[in-house]
């Protein structure tokens, strides 16, 4: 194989017309340059220059080499720029996940931010449950995952997995439109008649909402289920039960009326997954990316704070 740095200095060489003009220019000495010229003869089997005093003549060989030492050196120069770039993390490819909550309020704002600061990086993006994204991050599919917790229920992650802290979000009980709520304190016991509107039943949020409850006394009948908040805030606005939901759901919607009954203090948080040990700087920006919306999309609503 050709070595680039004799490459190089030949490519100086042909431009200039000597050994020491080209050591002026490069930081050699002529006898350096001139030994690296013979290298390169000696890796080619061919002469370059014939040399008579102090002074050379290229041949053909050294003309047509010359030819296409340009392109290959072009092309290693962008080879080496790319490289720096991916260094610094101006330039790659991620794999971001995200639960559909935030994939909806939060992701489009970051890759929003995120593709105009760094328009050389590409970011994959999949959308789903963590449970099920973990184990492409595991392997590599993914560089980080936007995932989330609950007070009460609490979740564990493969060893090999890093949490990274964003946000802390309150719970809010939604209510239908007709309660009389105004001027009024409010326990979660007093939601113990009404019907409900909750998740999954092995989902998560459910699992927290139902053991604040029991908590309180009572066991809530969830009349209706679904994973999609904006079929529970429907069903809330049609008078059909209350839910309690989390900021990502109902903070930017204004035709809600959300309580917070002053026994009821749990918050989902939301949470960076990477790989222990992993160094990327462009999943340092783009985590970095996440915080900065975070704290964006915090600083108007009061229920949740900020962590990490």
């Amino acid at each position: 194989m050709l070595n680039p740095l004799h490459l190089r200095t030949f490519s100086v060489v042909m431009r200039l017309g000597s050994f020491a003009a080209a050591g002026r220019e490069l930081g050699y000495t002529g006898s350096a340059v001139s030994q690296q010229i013979s290298a390169l003869e000696t890796q080619t089997g061919l002469t370059l220059f014939e040399r008579y005093g102090h002074n050379i003549r290229a041949t053909q060989s050294a003309r047509m080499l010359s030819e296409r030492a340009g392109e290959t050196l072009s092309a290693l120069n962008a080879l080496e720029q790319a490289v720096g770039e991916m260094a610094t993390g101006a330039r790659g490819r991620l794999g971001l996940g995200s639960f559909p909550t935030a994939s909806e309020v939060l992701i489009p704002a970051v890759l929003g931010r995120f593709s105009r600061v760094f328009p050389d990086v590409e970011v994959r993006f999949h959308d789903g449950e963590p449970e099920f994204l973990v184990p492409r991050l595991l392997e590599g599919d993914l560089d980080l995952l936007v995932s989330y917790r609950y007070d009460l229920v609490p979740r564990g992650w493969p060893a090999a997995v890093h949490r990274t802290p964003v946000m802390a979000e309150e719970l809010r009980l939604l209510v239908p439109p007709s309660y009389q709520t105004a001027g009024r304190e409010f326990t979660l016991s007093d939601f113990a008649e009404a019907p409900w509107i909750s998740t999954r039943e092995e989902s998560a949020g459910n699992l927290a909402v139902e053991r604040a409850c029991a908590a309180a006394g009572f066991s809530p009948e969830i009349k209706y289920r679904t994973n999609d908040y904006d079929v529970i805030a429907s069903f809330v606005l049609a008078g059909l039960g209350v839910a309690a939901v989390p900021l990502l759901a109902y903070g930017n919607r204004s035709d809600l009326t959300t309580l917070s009954p002053t026994d009821f203090t749990i918050r989902r948080h939301i949470e960076l997954l990477t790989i222990k040990g992993s160094a990327d700087p462009a999943v340092d920006s783009l985590i970095a990316t996440i915080q900065t919306e975070a704290a964006n999309l915090s600083s108007r609503h009061s229920s949740p704070s900020l962590l990490g």
